[in-house]
């Protein structure tokens, strides 16, 4: 089969590999749509080198939809007959520790034993960036019929964003600040806006703010001055009642936290690359709560349907589409934020 080969640090190949064989809890599954992840991109760059991926040759790639082609005698057991339309997430737990009995197998406690059953899919274990690809049952789930590929190669990202507000704890009638107005950023909002918050600002800029008004979200740009103090103008010098950061950097963090009313919430998405400082008397004198968010776990049954039936409108935030054999110009568009790229779809 053909797929992308990482051979070093931002050395990669379009080449011809063995087809993988699905063992008895497995599936194999033609790849029909796979999105360009921000960690793709730094894998291919060799920033996690030694961790993501542990060698090369390596086949990353983790938010991916297709269909049955073959299966294990366990996964047929369970329904995954060929031609079942699935889409696909990265984590799997070994299913045995503390964590994954608990229902948090995203913070397996064997986390990269492969041998205990841990897996991570385009991150250590052999991902999707190709014509077919092999998981475990775990981690595929049936997406509907009249659901594109394109848009269902979304679930996962969407999955995590669903997680993440849910971990700020949001309610009905909040006022909610996404800090971030990337992919992620915006799909929070989203989510954000269908369990129920009241208003929605979107903290982020240049083009991608733009689409962000166009979904009907309110927006700050930070460019245009202190976004802390813009959103608590728009709050009425209140505060939001949670904040869910998708950027990582140091500002986007110490601003999710400076939006917060007494007694708020944040979640934190964007893994931070640098130190970062925060005002911990601030956070113990107004009681706020702050969260951490690793991936997902157990949210892409939910947002399949809310994403059917048009509460997470995801599918508005592709904006180009690529072929596996043009995945270096896909690279760049991503990157290089071209013609305000957000998702960029790769179909192999």
């Amino acid at each position: 089969m053909q797929a992308l080969v990482l051979t070093a640090p931002h050395a990669f190949e379009i080449g011809d590999i063995p087809r993988p064989e699905p063992r008895e809890n497995e599936v194999l599954c033609r790849v029909r749509a796979i999105a360009i992840c921000g960690t793709d991109a730094e894998i291919v760059e060799g920033s996690f080198k030694g961790r993501w991926p542990r060698a090369y040759p390596f086949t990353p790639g983790h938010e991916w939809s297709g269909e049955v082609v073959g299966a294990g005698r366990v996964a047929l057991e369970y329904g995954f007959t060929p031609g079942t339309r699935l889409a696909g997430t990265s984590h799997s737990g070994c299913g045995y520790c503390r964590m994954c009995r608990t229902g948090r197998y995203n913070l397996c406690l064997n986390y990269g034993r492969e041998d205990l059953g841990h897996r991570q899919y385009g991150h250590y274990t052999q991902g999707a960036y190709a014509e077919y690809v092999v998981q475990t049952i775990k981690t595929v789930f049936p997406i509907p019929d009249a659901m594109p590929f394109d848009e269902a190669a979304l679930c996962d990202t969407a999955s995590i964003a669903l997680h993440s507000a849910k971990r700020a704890g949001i309610e009905p009638g909040d006022i909610v600040a996404s800090v971030g107005s990337g992919g992620m950023g915006l799909l929070v909002a989203m989510c954000a806006k269908a369990i129920g918050a009241a208003r929605v600002v979107v903290v982020g800029g240049g083009k991608r703010l733009d689409r962000a008004r166009r979904l009907g979200f309110e927006t700050v740009d930070y460019h245009s001055g202190d976004p802390v103090a813009a959103v608590r103008d728009l709050t009425g010098g209140r505060g939001v009642d949670a904040a869910i950061d998708s950027a990582g950097t140091r500002d986007s963090i110490q601003q999710s936290i400076g939006v917060l009313r007494k007694g708020g919430r944040v979640a934190f998405t964007g893994i931070p690359k640098e130190t970062v400082q925060i005002d911990f008397q601030k956070i113990v004198l107004e009681e706020l709560d702050l969260h951490g968010v690793r991936a997902n776990r157990n949210t892409m049954e939910e947002v399949i349907p809310l994403m059917a039936d048009g509460r997470i409108p995801a599918a508005k935030l592709i904006t180009h589409h690529f072929k596996l054999t043009d995945f270096g110009e896909a690279l760049r568009t991503f990157n290089e934020r071209v013609d305000g790229a957000l998702k960029v779809i790769v179909e192999p």
